[in-house]
């Protein structure tokens, strides 16, 4: 991949720029409002800075890919990265695949190669393009980290051009930092993350290949989403925890439809929050509309009734009460029907936790609820923060797999599972996708 970038007085012009030198195959990567300073040339007073990009075309691309895919343009030795990018034959095997669901998703507002920059006002365009960018050299990213192309740097620079490569990279790292900490990250780990990038550091490794990698770091240290799918014949419960007001009970109830609606599983609902009629009556209307059972379960002899009622169900979904990790009592309460409920069926807890919530309290909430039960994380109210930092903050706590997100209060629609793309381009400073 060919990664260059455009200064100009305003962005239409670094845009045709961009494109007369890389040809129409090009892609925009970055629009950034250039600001006063020197630092590699961003922060010129009254500029506008492009970043662009173009796949390169390999004599060894395998066969397989089809040749519209691949842009035409072929650079001359002046214009290639000063990385060695021979992994692009593997890259271009799987670009179809790679981020494929991601941009689906994106599709109606994705950019457009080639669009008139003056028809984009709101800077979505940037950002989808930025996506694209991440998405297609994923495998090559993934490689390089791990070291199997970290050789094939230059190496031969001059003594003061390898200074001013080391102050730029220095400042990339420092605006990296003050990107996480904006987005709440903790202390500790946004120090992590930029020792880890530090390790990314080799004469004549580009800015965008840094950026690149701490992308991929990111994502992989969230893995992958861990979703409720149907695995075994076997009945299956599904329990929820978490405290008061983060939204279990319409959580539920986005899960429970579509189970039932899209997946067509056979579900019943089940509530031990009896402290609470509105959230007993809310998830009784949900079961009326859905034409499921539901019970409320006051003592463990209820407990035991609902899930041998429901042994032949494909999952039984279990709202529980939300309690203050304070209260030692309660929580020795919901233990008890954990601890019931696995003698009954095979059983997955989720804990449920507001986004908004502070990182102090959210930590002190996983480890109560760590002392008597496993659990996998869902995020709620997504809509009401702009910063995401306490999902990775509580991801690399507790080490538990992170399975939905919720951004409002509509049901179905307003529950997604986690996509860690989405959710690093956010702490990087990019914007949501939504």
């Amino acid at each position: 991949m060919i990664i260059k970038k455009f200064v100009a007085k305003t962005e239409e012009e670094a845009v045709k720029n961009a494109r007369v030198e890389l040809g129409d195959g090009m892609v925009i990567m970055n629009v950034r409002i250039v600001k006063p300073g020197g630092f590699f040339g961003f922060f010129r007073r009254a500029q506008t800075e492009v970043t662009a990009a173009i796949e390169e075309v390999s004599d060894k691309v395998q066969t397989g890919v089809k040749p519209s895919s691949l842009p035409s343009y072929r650079p001359s030795d002046s214009q290639k990265q000063e990385i060695d990018l021979s992994a692009v034959r593997d890259v271009a095997m799987k670009m179809e695949d790679i981020g494929k669901k991601d941009r689906e998703a994106d599709k109606p507002k994705a950019a457009e190669v080639g669009k008139d920059p003056k028809e984009d006002t709101s800077g979505e365009d940037s950002s989808k393009a930025i996506s694209e960018k991440l998405d297609s050299i994923h495998s090559l990213i993934e490689k390089q980290i791990k070291g199997e192309q970290g050789e094939s740097a230059e190496s031969g620079k001059e003594e003061k051009g390898g200074n001013k490569e080391d102050d730029e990279i220095s400042k990339f790292l420092s605006l990296i930092a003050d990107t996480l900490r904006d987005n709440e990250v903790e202390e500790k780990y946004v120090n992590s993350i930029v020792e880890e990038a530090r390790h990314l550091r080799k004469p004549g490794v580009s800015i965008d290949y840094m950026l690149s990698g701490i992308y991929q770091r990111l994502i992989l240290k969230f893995g992958e989403a861990s979703t409720i799918e149907k695995n075994s014949p076997e009945s299956e419960a599904i329990l929820f925890l978490g405290p008061t007001g983060v939204g279990k009970t319409t959580t539920i109830a986005k899960i429970a439809s579509r189970l039932v609606v899209q997946d067509k599983k056979r579900i019943a609902l089940v509530t031990t929050d009896t402290y609470r009629v509105k959230a007993a009556e809310q998830l009784r209307t949900y079961a009326d509309i859905l034409n499921v059972p539901f019970r409320i379960v006051y003592v463990e002899d209820d407990m035991k009734s609902a899930l041998k009622e429901f042994k032949n169900f494909d999952f039984v979904l279990v709202d529980t009460a939300g309690h203050s990790p304070k209260n030692d009592e309660q929580m020795g309460n919901q233990k008890q029907f954990i601890d019931l409920t696995k003698e009954a069926m095979k059983i997955n807890v989720f804990l449920v936790l507001s986004v908004t919530t502070k990182y102090r309290d959210l930590k002190n909430i996983a480890d109560t609820y760590s002392r008597f039960t496993d659990y996998r994380l869902i995020f709620t109210k997504l809509d009401e923060t702009t910063t995401l930092g306490n999902m990775l903050n509580l991801k690399l706590h507790t080490g538990e797999d992170v399975s939905y997100v919720t951004n409002g209060q509509d049901v179905p629609d307003d529950i997604e599972v986690f996509d860690a793309q989405k959710t690093v381009r956010v702490l990087l400073g990019g914007k949501s996708s939504d």
